[in-house]
């Protein structure tokens, strides 16, 4: 036994046995880590670790036979140890045992100090995405439904904003339904240009049934073709055809969706097809096209929503869905700077009002005189009071929820904002504009490897949005990363929140005169619609009695963003200011005066916190 470890030895084997063995090792973890980067199937790691083991014997029979010496490899000669060549064969082979193990050894730490905790946190993540997603189920079963974007039939392909306007209408008219579980359109409108199978829509997002279908019109008749499909089996259950005048439109609406509940067998649950708003075809039109203009989210698009939205209302002055509407760009454009905020959000208000006059029971209207109270500077207990009676109408609709998280954060309660807009994406994962809030909210709550994931999945789903990368600066900033925040702030599009992130970037890195002549673009453009973010870029440069002037502005212009100050993290600099409290106070925004306003949410369909 002593001759043969001798040998073993004299031949390098036991040398190429520990090399091997750590080079395997180290092969195995790495093509472990980046086989899954690239979506590479599994069998490719378990045919390496295969030939692997299968080779190590071979390899040792290969080092017994043969020797690598400098004139490259020959067969064994029997040499004595002290043969020269044995030496220098010896100490090559520990070297680059060595080197493997360096290797080893540096690929441990790095795996267990930062890939290990990105692992367990997105194994941790998607636990939860699991869970909200289950507790879904045992609340719905298979009561759910995505409704797909119909088809544009027409000839000449002028008609998408009437056949996705009809779709949204029949998704709005299931969503009332209590008992059904209805995906919302911003993900279910991704698979508008599909190349998924049914069954694979229905699995991505995690609904029992599909409504698919398309329009044909021609002069003042439609077409209207509706399928509802089993989205397991990819069985067709249901299809109709209907063709009418254009004037019927809300009568096919009503007998479409009374069918799809029929079919789902929500009637044997209590519940029953709820009827559509009628209004006139002609102001219907135009209130899609204005839908239409408004999400291609851009200053013009926002224009040309603004005047059809009016047209509709000409034609009809009772159209709740256009007031609506209307509500909706006046407080976009304020918000965004685009017109004066007082008269932005006073136009809002009178059309909310109407909305509400004609129709009580509008949770839209509700919300959306809320939010205006809230942003605009009103009574914030009245404006929790109206959210409450919004949430009691519509508790599932996305468009209250998502007012209903801002008010929570406008109210210091981030996590109940954060856990609202979780339950929104649990239930549907494909709202780009919910995950940039969610971003907004981790970044208050000092989250912030979230907010930034949040941020990206926006930018994914939609990647000419604003805010988002101005999101993406304000994170990095917090985390430390001034250049990534400077890169990010110079990708945003909108160009006030660029140069707000510019400011603030550069100021970090050092160039002040940069971040002075990037803040004294904000201010000669936006001095009166920015004023708080403004104040927000001087508190975080130090300039404390500034960043109090421009707080004052803020007051005095009415400005919107005023709703968030009391997380906002980057007026860290003044709360220690004696000005600070007393200005807090004045609008109604002490720890102590939010405290005493009652405002929670009753989360629909699962926990999410």
């Amino acid at each position: 036994m002593e001759n043969l470890l001798a040998e073993l030895k004299r031949r390098n084997v036991i040398r190429v046995a520990g090399l091997y063995l750590a080079g395997a090792w180290l092969l195995v973890q790495v093509t472990g880590t980046v086989l899954p980067f690239f979506d590479a199937p599994l069998a490719i790691a378990r045919t390496l670790t295969i030939v692997l083991v299968v080779g190590f014997v071979p390899t040792l029979v290969l080092a017994w036979v043969f020797e690598w010496t400098a004139k490259g490899l020959q067969r064994e000669s029997g040499r004595a140890d002290d043969a020269p060549g044995a030496a220098r064969s010896g100490k090559g082979f520990d070297r680059l045992i060595m080197v493997v193990l360096a290797l080893a050894i540096g690929y441990f730490a790095f795996d267990k100090f930062v890939l290990a905790p990105q692992r367990q946190a997105a194994v941790t993540a998607e636990a939860r995405r699991e869970g909200r997603s289950d507790a879904i189920k045992d609340t719905f079963g298979e009561r759910s439904v995505a409704v797909l974007p119909f088809a544009d039939m027409s000839q000449a392909k002028d008609q998408q904003y009437l056949s996705d306007g009809i779709a949204e209408e029949l998704l709005n008219l299931l969503a009332k339904v209590p008992q059904l579980r209805v995906i919302s359109r911003s993900s279910a409108f991704i698979f508008r240009d599909r190349s998924e199978g049914i069954p694979e829509i229905a699995r991505k997002l995690d609904v029992g049934y599909i409504l698919d279908g398309s329009i044909r019109k021609a002069g003042n008749r439609v077409r209207i073709t509706v399928q509802l499909i089993d989205g397991r089996s990819d069985t067709q259950l249901w299809n109709d055809v209907y063709d009418r005048p254009l004037d019927d439109i809300f009568a096919i609406q009503d007998e479409i969706g009374a069918a799809v509940v029929a079919q789902l067998k929500v009637k044997l649950l209590g519940g029953a097809a709820p009827k559509v708003r009628r209004t006139d075809p002609r102001s219907f039109t135009l209130y899609l096209q204005s839908l239409s203009s408004y999400r291609e989210h851009n200053p013009q698009s926002y224009a040309r929503a603004l005047d059809l939205v009016n047209q509709a209302l000409e034609i009809d002055p009772d159209n709740v869905d256009a007031l609506n509407m209307l509500v909706v760009v006046y407080m976009r454009q304020a918000g965004l700077g685009l017109i004066p905020e007082s008269e932005g959000y006073a136009k809002a208000e009178v059309a909310a009002r109407r909305a509400l006059a004609i129709d009580p029971q509008s949770a839209e209207a509700h919300a959306e005189l809320a939010s205006i109270a809230s942003r605009s500077g009103g009574d914030i207990a009245a404006a929790a009071a109206g959210m409450r009676r919004a949430l009691e109408i519509a508790p599932k609709n996305d468009y209250v929820l998502g007012q209903a998280a801002l008010l929570a954060k406008s109210l210091g309660r981030v996590d109940l904002a954060a856990g609202i807009l979780r339950n929104q994406l649990a239930r549907d994962p494909l709202m780009p504009n919910v995950h940039s809030d969610l971003c907004q909210a981790y970044i208050d709550l000092n989250r912030l490897d979230e907010a930034i994931a949040e941020c990206r999945n926006a930018l994914v789903l939609a990647p000419n949005r604003i805010i988002p990368h101005f999101l993406l600066s304000q994170a990095f900033l917090l985390k430390g990363d001034a250049r990534q925040a400077l890169e990010e702030a110079r990708k945003e599009p909108f160009d006030v929140l660029q140069w707000l992130g510019e400011a603030m970037a550069l100021h970090a890195l050092g160039d002040h005169a940069g971040s002075d002549a990037a803040l004294a673009r904000a201010v000669d453009k936006y001095a009166k619609e920015a004023a708080y973010n403004i104040a927000g870029v001087e508190a975080w440069r130090g300039n404390v009695d500034s960043a109090f002037t421009w707080l004052d502005k803020a007051v005095e212009y009415k400005d919107a963003g005023l709703s968030g100050i009391a997380t906002d993290p980057f007026l860290a600099r003044l709360r220690s200011d004696p000005r600070w409290m007393p200005f807090l106070r004045t609008l109604g925004k002490a720890p102590e005066q939010l405290a005493a306003i009652p405002f929670d949410v009753e989360l629909p369909d699962a926990e999410a916190r």
